[in-house]
């Protein structure tokens, strides 16, 4: 097992340096890493550094890093895994809810087309949210009536995971014509909003 191939955007810390850990300690020559943060990319070549590992980094697109690790056969003692804990706050998981298809009071049509505007305005915030919920005729956003899918299929891309209520979307009879996401109960979407540590909603 030369190489590994590790993904842990999304990841808060200190997962990933122990991710990289446990595929050293299962035989790995290499460890190719990505993470999305700072403290995480940190306590990596922190841990590279205390077990005599070679290690490279590179900058990536929307604050992303790609680690390289690479055993170089003199390992130091492996240490408590307390030695990596976060240097910086963990980034709060955040979560949007869509309750409607109209943003906002007065003009439906208005409210509808800022509401596009608003998904569409998701992706360019950081940190990006961890899920995005619909529910009620919010559910109209994840179908082929939304002007915001291709902004949705980018956050889901990224990581961000898409839930759109299934006895919403039965209920304007449009399971059909969703196009992103995956469909959820209320308990998935009660269990999103109570993990969650903070709740943001355009209403």
């Amino acid at each position: 097992m030369p190489l590994i191939t590790i993904d842990c955007s999304g990841l808060s810390c200190p997962q990933p340096v122990l991710r990289v850990k446990d595929a050293f300690a299962q035989g790995a020559d290499q460890v190719e890493v990505l993470v999305d943060n700072e403290a995480s990319k940190n306590n990596i070549l922190r841990f590279a550094r205390s077990q005599g590992h070679a290690a490279a980094c590179a900058d990536r697109p929307g604050g992303c890093f790609a680690l390289s690790v690479a055993a170089t056969g003199n390992p130091m003692p492996q240490t408590d895994d307390t030695d990596y804990r976060c240097d910086t706050p963990a980034t709060p998981r955040l979560a949007h809810v869509i309750s409607s298809d109209s943003m906002g009071r007065g003009s439906e049509e208005l409210g509808w087309a800022l509401l596009q505007t608003y998904i569409q305005t998701i992706k360019e915030i950081r940190p990006l949210p961890d899920k995005i919920l619909f529910y009620n005729s919010g559910v109209k956003l994840v179908t082929d009536a939304s002007g915001a899918l291709d902004a949705l299929r980018e956050l889901q891309d990224q990581g961000v995971e898409i839930l759109a209520c299934g006895t919403c979307l039965d209920f304007y009879q449009l399971k059909s014509a969703m196009r992103v996401g995956q469909i959820a109960d209320m308990y998935a979407i009660m269990d999103a909003m109570t993990s969650a540590d903070k709740l943001i909603s355009p209403f």
